[in-house]
């Protein structure tokens, strides 16, 4: 036993290693906005935009001041390189039926293994269903995940509903969404009634996509903005912009 004791603590040091390093997110740092629009409809768009984010102890001049005096926070955690407190624009303006949408890649999942995925939604109210705000449905926006295997599931706003939904903010401006964590990370396959819990599975490729248009209620809105697009606990809440 003294010989293999050596052994015996290298095999569970690797073993943490290995079990540490699963529930990491690769090399996730970059969500690329794009649309889909085959037939140039012009009625989606895509992009990181400044100033639409939501803040992290961000400074700005209470009047009648013209240089920073006051910071401000509605969301107590975010993405630590989002210095121009940047959000996603994800928007589809006339009927859902328009074969178009706005999307975002998630760049370099490929090889995750899932635990936990989110995002922060500007969205005023306790839960999702506040009618408020961005628009929260069953359908967008949602995260588009293809498996390893080549199995594909969603996961809604809405539906299934969020592991958590913490408002955030001094008058709850935003909601922190997120799926998974230390409870199951349960998705949609297609034509699934009933959730599949994908927690422990590898990714091949996530996308965000954004396709229900301005006759989806509550809202009615046609519009969502994300921020703190969330992998494993790993924060993108900057990108680049694509608005054309």
């Amino acid at each position: 036993m003294k010989h293999l004791s050596k052994g015996l603590f290298a095999g569970v040091a690797i073993a943490t290693v290995v079990a540490t390093g699963a529930f990491a997110a690769a090399n996730f740092n970059n969500v690329k906005p794009q649309e889909f629009d085959p037939a140039h409809s012009f009625l989606v768009q895509a992009a990181w935009l400044q100033g639409i984010g939501c803040p992290t102890n961000a400074p700005y001049a209470e009047y009648p001041a013209t240089t920073p005096n006051k910071n401000y926070t509605a969301c107590a955690t975010g993405d630590t390189k989002d210095k121009r407190n940047e959000g996603l624009l994800l928007a589809k303006t006339g009927p859902t039926p328009n074969n178009a949408s706005a999307t975002a890649e998630l760049k370099d999942v490929k090889g995750t293994v899932l635990n936990e995925l989110g995002y922060d939604i500007r969205k005023p109210g306790a839960n999702v269903n506040d009618p408020r705000g961005s628009h929260c449905g069953a359908g967008a926006p949602r995260f588009d995940i293809t498996l390893e295997d080549g199995s594909f599931y969603f996961v809604g706003c809405n539906s299934p509903a969020p592991t958590t939904d913490t408002p955030e903010g001094a008058s709850n401006e935003w909601q922190q969404l997120r799926w998974g964590g230390a409870a199951p990370l349960l998705a949609f396959a297609p034509n699934a009634v009933v959730p599949t819990d994908i927690k422990g599975k590898t990714v091949k490729s996530i996308s965000i996509v954004f396709d229900e248009g301005q006759d989806q209620g509550p809202d009615n809105f046609g519009l969502a903005v994300l921020d703190n697009v969330d992998v494993n606990s790993v924060l993108v809440g900057r990108g680049p912009t694509d608005a054309s």
